[in-house]
């Protein structure tokens, strides 16, 4: 189900973007031309992503340091691990990402 996001111009390259859909908190990452959702919620202890430091794809937990590649959700030290991702979409101008993607 693709669920309306934000306006694209309201996205800044490398900063995440908060959003809540369904009641799970989503950010929305800018990466040159490409989007990346993903659950804004460490799997480890639930520490808020869009307070880690953003290196390259991959993104800081803020609480302990994991690092996960945001186009994947991948736990870089542990790949069975991972943060939901979601797909996106741009239309007119318009952010959407797809909330059954997970």
């Amino acid at each position: 189900m693709w669920v309306k996001v934000a306006e694209e111009s309201l996205l800044q390259e490398k900063v995440p973007y908060r959003v809540k859909v369904e009641d799970k908190p989503i950010i929305v990452i800018k990466m040159g031309e490409e989007l990346y959702a993903l659950l804004n919620l460490c799997p480890h202890l639930g520490c808020a992503m869009h307070k880690g430091e953003l290196e390259g794809y991959l993104i800081k937990c803020p609480c302990h340091d994991w690092l996960f590649d945001i186009r994947t959700g991948e736990f870089t030290a542990a790949p069975e691990i991972r943060l939901p991702i979601y797909e996106t979409k741009v239309e007119q101008g318009i952010v959407y990402i797809n909330i059954k993607g997970e």
